[in-house]
């Protein structure tokens, strides 16, 4: 796999003109993400543009629901032949079975990503706001295992958590890493980060790269910037 193909670039933008502009403005990215805020607005009009422009989709609504929802839900989003598709391992083993089993009915059947944690979120977050009494690392860890062990392909992780479920999890667990910031980005809002390099030296297989390319004054220019550093 290039070095392009594991940076993914999230379409956070209100409409399918800003979309396309987008698209339009970065044509050698090759994988996109499509999340909540464009999906709203588009529903799977997006979709159909970005297969048309042969692009690759990671498609992040992240369900958590009860298991029959979820199911139903899978089964409806896998007919749009996206590549990888999320939902929170929170809502439990059966439910997580249930996605699995819908999904295999698809002629094509994307990958199944289980969130672990949001990266928005820390340890104070974890203990003080969710009450849950484990130490992140383990949480996350945990939820990465229950993820397998149901049949889901791989898991959501922030970069420092990737290189444990790499070591539990295996070789053919498919690690995603939102939380990537290079040295000369801005965090934001994001709590739990590590550099480009150091994420896929660590073991994930894609990252996603948002605002440091999408809000710079040259999106270009910075999409080049991370390709460079991580190819070093």
């Amino acid at each position: 796999m290039s070095v392009t193909d594991k940076i993914i670039v999230p379409l956070d933008v209100p409409t399918e003109a800003a979309a396309i502009a987008l698209l339009d403005r970065l044509p050698d990215v090759t994988f996109w993400k499509v999340g909540l805020e464009l999906f709203v607005a588009t529903g799977p009009t997006i979709l159909k543009e970005l297969k048309k422009r042969h692009k690759k989709i990671f498609l992040d609504l992240k369900f958590h629901d009860i298991p029959n929802t979820v199911a139903g839900a899978c089964a409806s989003a896998s007919e749009y032949g996206v590549d990888l598709m999320t939902l929170h391992a929170t809502a439990g083993k059966t439910a997580l079975n249930a996605a699995t089993e819908a999904i295999a009915k698809s002629p094509s059947p994307p990958q199944l990503l289980a969130i672990t944690l949001l990266t928005s979120l820390n340890s104070r977050d974890l203990a003080f706001d969710l009450k849950i009494p484990l130490e992140l690392p383990e949480y996350a860890l945990q939820m990465a295992l229950l993820a397998k062990d149901s049949g889901i392909n791989g898991a959501v992780c922030s970069p420092q958590e990737v290189a444990q479920l790499r070591q539990v999890c295996g070789k053919d667990f498919v690690l995603v890493c939102p939380g990537v910031r290079p040295n000369w980005a801005n965090t934001g809002d994001q709590r739990r980060v590590m550099t480009p390099k150091q994420a896929l030296d660590a073991g994930a297989d894609y990252l996603v790269i948002g605002r440091p390319i999408t809000m710079s004054d040259d999106p270009v220019m910075a999409w080049n910037r991370i390709i460079d550093e991580v190819s070093t």
